[in-house]
């Protein structure tokens, strides 16, 4: 009877050595984020970029044209490595422009399925890949419309255009200060 006793409680223990260790092989970093991964880490806004403001958007397409706001849509998939490094640049958007523009980040899996989208859908100007960066005007009009990561100076030319300000050129230089892996402020550069 003892040695039953013993055999069922090894069994035991054996199986559940086992079962430990089958979810360590099969999901061996559970918990540790990877910006060079397609797996999924969580919101790329809040792990990437340290802004969980961004997700749901404050505003939708309609209501930011009903209000003529300019409008930022960032097409991403938070389990996509391009747009988890483009999710710093995105926060860098509203950061700059979030109370004069509507700023939508829209996750792909999120689009209904349509034949046809209407203008004040978001569907209307994805084009099947990610990340994607469109910036409409008040009037709707696309007055930027580019695939892949961009550089923040890029879209900034745009707004800057778009809201009278000056150029960089004659404005303050900004000059990124990295604090960590994923996250950097930009600082008026010293001379």
């Amino acid at each position: 009877m003892f040695i039953n006793s013993w055999f069922n409680f090894l069994r035991r223990i054996f199986l559940i050595l086992i079962f430990c260790v089958s979810l360590w092989v099969t999901h061996p970093l559970n918990g540790i984020a990877e910006i060079n991964t397609d797996r999924y880490d969580g919101n790329i806004f809040v792990v990437y970029a340290g802004n969980g403001s961004l997700v749901p958007s404050r505003l939708t397409l309609k209501q930011s044209f009903e209000r003529e706001l300019p409008v930022i849509l960032v097409y991403y998939l938070d389990d996509n490595s391009d747009s988890k490094e483009f999710a710093f640049i995105v926060s860098r958007f509203q950061e700059f422009y979030g109370r004069a523009a509507s700023i939508i980040p829209v996750n792909i899996d999120t689009i209904p399925t349509k034949e046809k989208y209407q203008p004040d859908e978001v569907g209307y100007y994805y084009q099947g890949a990610i990340p994607q960066t469109v910036v409409l005007n008040q009037e709707k009009e696309i007055i930027f419309d580019q695939v892949g990561q961009v550089e923040f100076e890029e879209v900034d030319d745009i707004l800057r255009d778009l809201f009278n300000l000056l150029p960089r050129s004659k404005s303050v230089e900004l000059k990124k200060k990295t604090f960590n892996e994923f996250n950097s402020e930009l600082v008026p550069q010293n001379k």
